[in-house]
């Protein structure tokens, strides 16, 4: 058992220290406030305040993880060796950064917390974070802290294991719209033809009728090729449904039509089937637990997994609007633009509510890339070639790896053949033998 001492003992230090410790080092901690106890404790140990007791392995405090509320903190990022870091404590410690209060502040998103201009969602955009102003959103900084702080104890104390998680892949998949033009009712059918008309959007009127008529495939009717995909490359995967009412950011299938409870039902024979929340479900607990029943009915299942339309995830409303919900997991943490880690890990997270000064109990699975941040590529190779980059950041760490594909965006009309995209990558982690478990 590792001991850590601090001159006071806080939720935010309780919180931090077992997720380093417990969650990513796999090391039993404990953490106390006597003397006494620390000096007598003949195992491992850490010094986790200003000043140290003896010559023990010592970490320099930054005030943050003894404060309450938000302050308006200023930051400035380093190189540890190659990887950006803050907090700096120079070489007063036993390592160079307070990585606990830098993992705290990327964790609990306390800069979402802080003023900030939103996007035509009401989100946090990418250019405001730390992350992205410093260059670093692409790497999980967090666990490779984590890494550096495991080598660092081990030359102390070379007796212990301080162990590294596996390295996971977990398949995100969307669908806000189950179909393109099937199953949508007469009147919207109608509808999206005057607009199309109106637009002078032929080709999409001929495609439209073709696929009603039964002649064509409806563009976003990908259900048994995924299925028979993740079959051959043994990949597991997450099919977020939405089932909220219509709105103009919401608009599937009425939930009621039998032929979409079919769907999902035989999506659910095979892979895990949770709720996208939609577009104002986000925080409104009355709508968001009615779509909850709503899935629990069709597929006779627990529903504990969510995700939010678009990645509307406002901090920390949504987090306590999904706990209220009785979700215990969450895919939303992650940009719709841009490829990276918001929080700065790959390491799945309870999150802390600082509003509250809480540990929700609410997992933060965040995802990596979703499909539309590769749109900005100009071809498939460099798509591809990303992918394997951010991937083999994560493999040095041992992390959870998560993409977010849609169906909606795997049509003719995308820049990228994104469906191309998204199974030559899951081919080719099944033939290097990734790690694929959800």
């Amino acid at each position: 058992m590792l001991l850590v001492y601090t001159h006071k003992i806080t939720p935010r230090i309780n919180y931090i220290m077992k997720h380093i410790f417990a969650n990513m080092l796999k090391t039993e901690v404990q953490i106390t406030e006597k003397v006494e106890n620390f000096i007598a404790h003949s195992g491992p140990k850490i010094t986790y305040t200003k000043n140290p007791l003896q010559n023990e392995f010592f970490v320099r405090s930054h005030d943050l993880l003894f404060e309450q509320g938000i302050t308006n903190i200023e930051i400035s990022v380093q190189l540890w060796d190659d990887i950006p870091c803050f907090f700096s404590i120079g070489d007063k410690g036993s390592i160079p950064f307070d990585i606990f209060a830098a993992s705290f502040y990327l964790l609990s998103r306390y800069e979402e917390y802080l003023p900030h201009v939103k996007d035509e969602y009401g989100r946090y955009p990418a250019k405001e974070s730390l992350a992205w102003e410093h260059g670093f959103l692409e790497v999980p900084v967090v666990d490779f802290w984590v890494r550096k702080l495991a080598v660092a104890l081990g030359k102390r104390f070379p007796e212990e294991n301080f162990g590294k998680r596996k390295t996971n892949y977990v398949s995100v998949i969307d669908i806000a719209a189950a179909y393109a033009y099937r199953k949508k009712g007469i009147i919207r059918t109608l509808a999206g033809t005057v607009l199309d008309l109106t637009g002078l959007r032929f080709h999409k009127v001929f495609e439209r009728y073709m696929v009603l008529l039964g002649i064509k495939k409806d563009p976003y009717d990908h259900f048994d090729e995924l299925i028979e995909a993740h079959k051959a490359y043994d990949t597991d995967a997450v099919f977020f449904f939405l089932l909220g009412d219509y709105s103009a950011f919401d608009k599937n299938i009425p939930h009621r039509k039998t032929s979409f409870r079919t769907l999902i039902k035989s999506v659910a024979d095979y892979h895990i089937v949770s709720l996208m929340m939609s577009y104002y479900a986000v925080n409104d607990l009355v709508q968001l637990k009615k779509e909850r029943r709503r899935l629990i009915n069709i597929i006779n299942r627990p529903v504990k997994r969510a995700r939010a339309r678009y990645n509307r995830l406002l901090i920390p409303e949504v987090y306590k609007t999904a706990v209220e919900a009785e979700f215990n997991e969450d895919y939303t943490m992650g940009y719709s633009d841009f490829m990276g880690f918001r929080a700065g890990t790959c390491t799945p997270f309870h999150f802390y509510d600082i509003s509250y000064e809480i540990q929700l109990p609410l997992k933060v699975n965040s995802f990596c890339i979703q499909d539309s941040a590769l749109l900005k590529f100009d071809n498939a190779k460099e798509a591809r070639e990303k992918i394997q980059e951010l991937y083999g950041f994560v493999q040095g760490v041992g992390g959870d790896f998560i993409t977010v594909f849609s169906n909606e965006r795997w049509t003719e009309e995308m820049k990228l053949n994104l469906k191309e995209i998204y199974l030559s990558w899951i081919k080719n982690l099944a033939t290097i033998g990734g790690a694929n478990k959800v």
